[in-house]
């Protein structure tokens, strides 16, 4: 890379820090480098590392790499010293043909930050191609008559070359009849002619020997020849003529077979069959010309009869002569100059490639998911390419070059809402009518653990007959997690707290995968009437639990008439049972649990308004008894608005009378249980 300085070396490396500090704080930036065509391997082109102000250390680390749309292999990346130098053998004429502009296009991405930069490197030409003549020898037929400083055209060399390179002179070997003449023209195409200079004489001369040398620019410079035979004949002295030397015509692409290019004419004033004319492609014919037109040898009309492509070749350069019929034919020549015109024929092309793929759920807003470049081989308008995404949400396109973007994320992502996205990149170029092409991107969402577990209901009820088997199956629990994989995986656990003078773990405990719950010991329904405990997921990180109460089965009988005495001092209250109760959400209502039967220690009731049967709140009594059975429940009003845990409002006690009966009943007992209530308070309403 070339660089113009004026000043020290300080000012050099400021104006250096400067330039690149203001280029690559944008994200992304252009580096040129220049390097001759046909240089050998590891031949260096430039510190690419510095100049695009990286760090040497940190090319490994943020996966420095490069790619190109053209061939890849031609340079590579010493990623310990950042040198970037010839990998491959660069033909110019190869990669590029005889544009002036010849460029490898380099497209270098780092991450950890994601930056992209452009890099070109223009191949320069060197004089490694000699002029080529069409052929070897070439064969002029010139009736003796032919006026002096008649032209006679011949084919000039091609160099494949550019430049001065490619630039010709030519020169003849001297002689007195003939004198080369070269003219360039605005279409820069040059003419090369023969002039007579002197009168030919078929019987002094029958034949003259040219040698025509041609010599390109270069240095070193690099020649061809080739050796004209000039007959002389005696016969014909006229030789057709067309209307104008050069003719220029434009054609559209693509153009249907026998479509008419141009239809010549050529006049020539001898009589008979020395004027009948005959048009032909002036040899030698190239092959595209071959390929791709005819001429009709009779009216001189040229027509399509391949395939135009304006993406393939924009110029034709046709030689044509006319030939009359003379015992000594005599030749008009012309050049058709045929302009290609380019029809919106070529849809766009969208490369993307991935970066960030799967992308995790809880990526930052301008995550870079995919570089995405277009291209469009027509020209002008039909080749302005616009890029646009389906959805629109969660990500957007941002443009970092000319037909060059990057799909990056613009909004947060939720894979528990959407766990895959089909985006759609659609390019569409300007031409009329448009032409348009997609190309999608499957992004997939990748978990992350950010939802908690959760329980079906937040508290459960299970009964339980006392005397229980140590190590039954009482109750499953279950909690679901709307992560995926390993962050869904449920785990349960107890949540330990003390029962009486016994820890909760000596009674129950949880399968931590299956979510058993399971009674370690026998239950004694005299001893425990209520076991109330949480089981939790173990990640303290989740408080999300359920209660679950187990009730234990006793001995006590529940009358089916469902009659609520009220303790010493109170009213009796008649209560509906289950099948008397009113359905009105308000009514007063006892029964027993669903499916626990009517010999169930636990039962459930209502009052308000709606049940003709009760009194008003105000009016509820504090105790209730059962007849036949030694419980007392004590019931408690909650206060307005009160937060206090809907679980203390109720408890049950027992006769003294009944304790003593028990007491006898069970010899192996030796002193009165205790009575004992326990409860917790949920994390959930009751």
């Amino acid at each position: 890379m070339l660089f113009s300085w004026r000043g020290g070396p300080e000012a050099r490396r400021l104006l250096l820090s400067l330039l690149f500090l203001s280029a690559w704080e944008a994200g992304s930036g252009q580096v040129h480098y220049s390097v001759p065509e046909e240089a050998k391997h590891g031949t260096f082109v430039g510190r690419i590392a510095q100049d695009l102000g990286l760090e040497l250390a940190e090319l490994v680390p943020r996966l420095f790499r490069v790619a190109s749309n053209d061939r890849g292999d031609l340079l590579e990346v010493n990623l310990q010293n950042g040198i970037l130098f010839v990998n491959s053998r660069i033909d110019r004429e190869e990669l590029c043909g005889q544009s002036l502009e010849c460029s490898i296009h380099l497209e270098v991405i780092v991450e950890r930050p994601l930056q992209v930069f452009h890099v070109v490197v223009e191949v320069k030409d060197i004089n490694d191609n000699p002029p080529v003549f069409p052929e070897s020898k070439k064969r002029i037929i010139i009736a003796e008559t032919r006026p002096l400083e008649t032209r006679f055209p011949l084919d000039g060399a091609s160099d494949a070359d550019i430049g001065v390179n490619s630039a010709l002179t030519y020169r003849v070997n001297p002689n007195d009849y003939f004198a080369l003449d070269t003219q360039n023209n605005r279409e820069q195409t040059s003419s090369l002619t023969l002039v007579l200079k002197k009168s030919l004489d078929r019987e002094e001369i029958r034949e003259h020997n040219l040698l025509l040398t041609a010599n390109d620019g270069g240095k070193p410079q690099l020649t061809a020849t080739v050796q004209l035979l000039i007959i002389v004949l005696d016969v014909n002295d006229n030789a057709p003529e067309f209307d104008q030397s050069i003719y220029k015509v434009r054609v559209l692409e693509n153009p249907f077979n026998g479509t008419l290019v141009i239809k010549l004419n050529a006049t020539d004033p001898d009589d008979g069959i020395n004027g009948d004319i005959i048009y032909s492609f002036r040899r030698p014919v190239s092959p595209e010309v071959l390929n791709a037109f005819i001429i009709n040898p009779n009216s001189g009309e040229i027509r399509t009869k391949g395939k135009l492509d304006f993406e393939g070749k924009k110029f034709y350069e046709i030689s044509v002569e006319a030939i009359d019929k003379g015992n000594i034919p005599m030749a008009g020549h012309c050049t058709v100059l045929l302009e290609i015109l380019d029809r919106n024929d070529n849809a766009p092309v969208i490369t993307i490639t991935p970066l960030s793929l799967p992308v995790r759920e809880d990526a930052q807003m301008g995550t870079v998911i995919a570089l995405i470049s277009v291209s469009d081989r027509d020209s002008d308008a039909n080749g302005q390419v616009t890029c646009s995404l389906t959805p629109h949400d969660p990500f957007k396109l941002v443009s970092t070059f000319k037909n060059y973007y990057s799909l990056v994320l613009d909004s947060a992502l939720d894979r528990e809402r959407v766990a895959n996205y089909a985006v759609v990149v659609t390019a569409r170029d300007a031409g009329s009518p448009s032409l348009s092409a997609t190309a999608s991107v499957s992004v997939e969402v990748a978990d992350v653990n950010d939802n908690a577990p959760a329980f079906a209901q937040p508290e459960y009820t299970v009964f339980v007959k006392e005397n229980n088997p140590p190590g039954c199956h009482i109750f499953t629990v279950s909690a679901r997690d709307a992560d995926a994989q390993e962050n869904a995986l449920v785990s349960y656990s107890l949540v330990e707290r003390r029962v009486g003078e016994r820890a909760l773990s000596s009674y129950v405990s949880v399968h931590a995968e299956s979510g058993k719950v399971y009674a370690l010991q026998p239950l004694d329904h005299e001893e425990l009437e209520l076991l109330q405990f949480q089981p939790r997921q173990p990640n303290p990180d989740w408080r999300y639990s359920a209660s679950l109460r187990a009730g234990m089965h006793s001995s006590v009988h529940l009358e089916e008439a469902g009659i609520l005495r009220a303790g010493p001092g109170g009213p009796d209250q008649q209560w509906p049972t289950v099948s008397s109760a009113t359905p009105e959400p308000e009514a007063g209502e006892v029964s027993p649990p669903v499916g626990a039967g009517v010999n169930s220690n636990s039962w459930t009731f209502k009052y308000g308004p709606g049940n003709p049967k009760q009194s008003g709140p105000s009016e509820l009594p504090d105790k209730f008894i059962i007849p036949g059975s030694p419980a007392i429940i004590s019931i408690r009003q909650e206060p307005t608005n009160s937060q206090i845990d809907k679980s203390d409002f109720i408890t049950f006690g027992k006769k003294e009378e009944t304790k003593k009966k028990k007491k006898k009943k069970k010899g192996s007992k030796t002193q009165e249980k205790k009575e004992k209530g326990n409860s917790t308070t949920d994390n959930s309403d009751q």
